[in-house]
């Protein structure tokens, strides 16, 4: 029986993901393996973390690439900051508000939803307006809905929200790499991102990126986090800073 290689067809990619990655990086992905505790992969980690904390406009430490899609990234994010019965608040302008709200009632949240009809924002007094008889623990918004388009103000909207006492977490699936991302100054807890759009990679790697604020609820739970792939106590020993203890193994080539 004859095995044929499988051979792409020659497309030029305009849909929402993946995008073309340049030469240059399916060159890279192409390279040996080494493994996952080399000591010159372990150097690679260090510049990985480094050059997202470029990207995301951050001093984060907590930052670094989740094994998985974008949509590993959103549940990275949920079953680390929310413990069952938390009131959460979403915004909601398209699909991935909606796959955000549908991921939270999974963890057990309790959740608010703020809607938009599709195309539009999710405007800064619809969030306010939300927190005025609630005190959720966490406000989740896409900054550009991928289904739309939408580009979301969140600077605004990220100061409703820490006044409330409530966490931001943010979707930059789309947004990071495409137009400016400035975690730290708009003082967001908690984002995710995925590489297979603006940043020009294939799909395989989810960033993210935790505040001191995030990681302090996070040491603060009183449940174990509801996912051990994705625990970040657990990963925080093999992407944190020091010695590295192995969780899982990770994709090199995508890394």
């Amino acid at each position: 029986m004859t095995s044929l290689a499988f051979t792409p067809p020659q497309r030029i990619l305009m849909g929402p993901g993946p995008s073309d990655a340049p030469p240059s990086v399916l060159e890279a992905m192409s390279r040996r393996l080494v493994g996952h505790l080399d000591p010159s992969f372990v150097d690679m980690m260090e510049e990985i973390k480094s050059m997202l904390r470029e990207v995301f406009l951050t001093k984060n430490e907590m930052t670094f690439p989740v094994s998985g899609t974008g949509s590993a990234g959103m549940e990275f994010c949920f079953v680390n900051l929310i413990e069952p019965g938390d009131e959460v608040v979403i915004g909601i302008n398209g699909v991935f508000g909606i796959r955000m709200a549908d991921v939270a009632e999974r963890c057990g949240a309790k959740v608010t939803k703020v809607e938009a009809e599709w195309s539009r924002i999710i405007e800064p007094e619809q969030i306010s307006e939300a927190l005025k008889d609630k005190q959720p623990k966490l406000v989740a918004i896409v900054h550009a809905e991928t289904s739309t388009g939408a580009l979301t103000p969140v600077e605004k909207i990220s100061k409703i929200v820490h006044e409330a006492g409530a966490l931001l977490l943010l979707d930059t699936v789309t947004s990071l790499g495409g137009c400016p991302v400035r975690i730290d100054d708009w003082e967001v807890d908690a984002v995710y991102s995925g590489t297979q759009k603006c940043l020009s990679c294939p799909p395989g790697l989810a960033p993210v990126s935790l505040s001191e604020r995030a990681m302090k609820a996070i040491k603060e739970r009183q449940s174990s986090v509801q996912s051990w792939y994705l625990d970040v106590n657990l990963l925080a020993n093999y992407w944190g800073e020091g010695a590295r203890v192995y969780h899982h193994t990770a994709p090199i080539s995508m890394n």
